[in-house]
This record gives C-alpha cells, structure tokens and sequence, in this order.
C-alpha cells in the first residue's frame, strides 16, 4: 500500500519537475554542445548581467530584445538553440517566442544559473 501511495506522489511530482518538456539540466546543455556543432548557447540576460560572468560560448540576446533581434535565431530555425538566464523563467518567456516564430528544435536550462554547480 506505502509502496503504491509512493509511486503515484513519484508520478506527480515528475510531471510537476519536468512541465517544461524542453527543459534540460546543464550536463544534458554540455553533451549537446559539444556533439552538435551547429547548436547555439543564447543567454538571454541583460548585458550587464552577461559582462558579470556567463557560460563559455554562448551569444547574448536579452529577453527585451529578442522579439526585435531574433532574425539571427530565426534564420537558423533547425540549428538547436538553448536558452538560459539567471532561474530560468526569462529563458522559458524566451523559448515561447522562439516557438512563436517556428524554431522547433529550443532547450532551457532548468533553473538557469542558479541551478548550475
């Protein structure tokens, strides 16, 4: 009975942990980086925030900007693009425009920088 009752709380709390389907940790972030060498790291922070420290390689677009700035996102549709901020809700806001403008293949950092070791 415990064992069932702790099967069905593991269920919710999964579909509560991973309600952003395209959320990734920062290990997953790596490995796809590092295989896919057309995937763009996009760190969408102000630039005084991005001139304070960011991860190595990635381009900064503020979430402000990116409405206006992302035809060079756009443009590269099927290239892999992953979002991250500080906690991550400006990259999920981000990754919603993104899908707004057809790109398909986008990823979130979960929890952003804060959740990074």
């Amino acid at each position: 009975m415990k064992e069932t009752i702790y099967k069905t709380f593991e269920k919710i709390f999964r579909k509560y942990r991973s309600e952003n389907e395209n959320g990734i940790d920062y290990e997953s972030a790596k490995i796809i980086l590092k295989n896919d060498k057309q995937a763009i790291l996009v760190d969408v922070r102000s630039p005084q925030e991005y001139k304070e420290g960011h991860l190595e390689g990635s381009i900064n677009i503020p979430l402000y900007d990116l409405e206006r700035n992302c035809k060079a996102l756009v443009d590269k549709k099927e290239n892999t693009i992953i979002l991250y901020c500080q906690s991550g809700s400006r990259s999920r806001k981000a990754m919603q425009i993104l899908q707004e403008q057809s790109c398909s293949n986008i990823y979130q950092i979960d929890g952003g920088l804060d959740n990074i070791d």
